[in-house]
């Protein structure tokens, strides 16, 4: 009964969006593999893939396409990858969280494929290449978002790709987002390009529409991550940074007046969009560490004068300066006579 049970055990411990979402790309690419063998895979491609000629009769498959992977390469390597991380960020952000981040990745990419295609399409009038002859499917876009994921939250890390290239995560998603380059030039548009899409729609949701669950600046929600390292110009060589900065704070201001970007208390507090120095965790932690020492200066300086001085001490020296700086305020009478004095012999001077 032990041995039954460790798989029941073994995947109720898997977090409820990263269990369906594996069951849904299981299931579906089996439906799929075995109409294609059936000899209905233009049907299936239809009904389950992103085509953008069909997409507006068909507007579920901008979310649904997902679930199918049409190789075997493709299946296994999505159901190596993607599941695990997914874990990993269901349990750090959540299930609503981790599937607002699933739903927006794929979604927004698919829509921005879908409209390429169309302007493409416009442009070249060839609609049986751009319109039909592109079905898009499968979880790149998923894993570029993932993989900007992963870059905001542990850059620094070491992983082994393949077991051999041993790589840090901040630079991952540039080399799959080159390699979906050098693709695309050379004529693999589909389903390539939607690597980059992801990259991209990964990045502003996570820098301007997630939100932070955990952290709160003055009992308010924030969104995003706002912090320097992940700024866009980070992604790219320095000498794109000046041009990058430009064109990033031009599209900020713009979205911001239109109110499309969620309000930050960096923004309201510096005003800027590359410079904003950390996230809201970094701002309440720099608003604590202020307290703490404002705190520790004034402890110390209440018990500064009864370790080092007898308690009439402190007394003595500090009317001094109080009668120094009053002046004359409260003269004595000897002060007062010899003022008195001083009065008369100076209107005597004047009557002589």
């Amino acid at each position: 009964m032990a041995v039954l049970s460790s798989p029941l055990i073994l995947v109720q411990s898997i977090p409820p969006v990263t269990r369906s979402f594996t069951v849904a790309t299981i299931v579906c690419s089996g439906v799929y593999a075995w109409l294609w063998w059936k000899g209905l895979g233009l049907e299936a491609a239809e009904y389950m893939t992103m085509v953008p000629g069909s997409a507006l009769f068909r507007p579920w498959t901008l979310v649904t396409s997902m679930f199918v992977e049409t190789s075997v390469f493709e299946f296994i390597a999505s159901m190596v990858f993607v599941p695990a991380s997914l874990k990993y960020l269901e349990r750090l952000w959540g299930s609503i969280e981790t599937l607002k981040f699933i739903v927006v990745s794929v979604g927004v990419s698919n829509v921005i494929a879908f409209g390429f295609n169309w302007i493409e399409f416009v442009a070249t009038k060839n609609a049986d290449l751009f319109l039909y002859g592109m079905r898009y499917h499968g979880q790149m876009a998923l894993q570029t978002a993932i993989l900007v994921a992963f870059t905001q939250i542990i850059p620094e890390h070491q992983v082994q790709v393949f077991g051999f290239i041993k790589a840090r995560v901040k630079t991952l998603p540039m080399a799959y987002l080159t390699v979906s380059t050098v693709l695309c030039f050379v004529g693999f548009q589909c389903p390539w390009i939607i690597i980059q899409f992801g990259w991209f729609v990964g990045w502003i949701y996570l820098r301007f529409y997630k939100k932070n669950s955990g952290d709160s600046v003055g009992g308010v929600d924030t969104y995003g991550d706002r912090s320097e390292t992940f700024s866009l110009i980070s992604w790219f060589p320095p000498f794109l940074h000046k041009p990058l900065t430009l064109l990033g704070n031009f599209v900020f201001n713009l979205a911001t007046r239109f109110h499309l970007i969620p309000a930050s208390s960096g923004d309201v507090e510096l005003g800027s969009y590359s410079q904003v120095p950390g996230t809201a965790r970094a701002e309440a932690e720099r608003r604590r560490a202020l307290a703490l020492k404002a705190l520790d200066q004034r402890l110390a300086n209440s018990s500064s004068p009864v370790g080092s001085h007898s308690p009439a001490s402190p007394s003595l020296p500090s009317r001094v300066p109080q009668q120094a700086a009053s002046g004359s305020a409260n003269p004595s009478p000897l002060e007062r006579q010899k003022s008195g004095d001083t009065d008369a012999s100076d209107k005597a001077a004047e009557d002589r």
